[in-house]
């Protein structure tokens, strides 16, 4: 039988989409529920950060790292397009709402970094050792 054993690389991004899920979820239910389109965004964020962070605990699988990145990446498209062009005629100014916006953009920041850092590691560990067989050195 095989033990719940998190890895500790997959706990501090686990703990970054909660807190963004989390800040979603409470935003969605004070008041974001009424906005046509972006209400329902915000409920499939938190739906879908909460059950990534829960399955990375469970397994730190490389597909759900991908999936981890694409949220973060779609919070941070959605957060500067609703500052700049507007989602579905739906625009926001600066860092409101206070302090959910700063805290959602750092979550997702810092989930970027501990999960680009790695990926960036094993591409260049990969690269390396065929670069030295390459030239066959030996």
């Amino acid at each position: 039988m095989r033990t719940f054993r998190p890895t500790l690389a997959a706990l501090p991004v686990a703990f970054c989409l909660a807190v963004a899920g989390y800040i979603h979820a409470q935003l969605y239910v004070r008041s974001y529920h009424a906005i046509p389109y972006i209400g329902t965004s915000f409920r499939w964020d938190a739906a879908a950060s909460f059950a990534v962070a829960a399955l990375l605990l469970v397994r730190n699988a490389t597909v759900l790292r991908v999936v981890a990145i694409g949220l973060c990446f779609s919070g941070l498209g959605g957060f500067a397009g609703s500052r700049t062009v507007g989602l579905f005629g739906f625009t926001e100014r600066g860092w409101q709402p206070a302090p959910q916006a700063l805290l959602s953009v750092l979550a997702w920041v810092a989930a970027l970094i501990l999960l680009l850092v790695p990926f960036r590691k094993q591409l260049i560990e990969r690269r390396v050792p065929r670069a030295l067989g390459a030239g066959g050195g030996e």
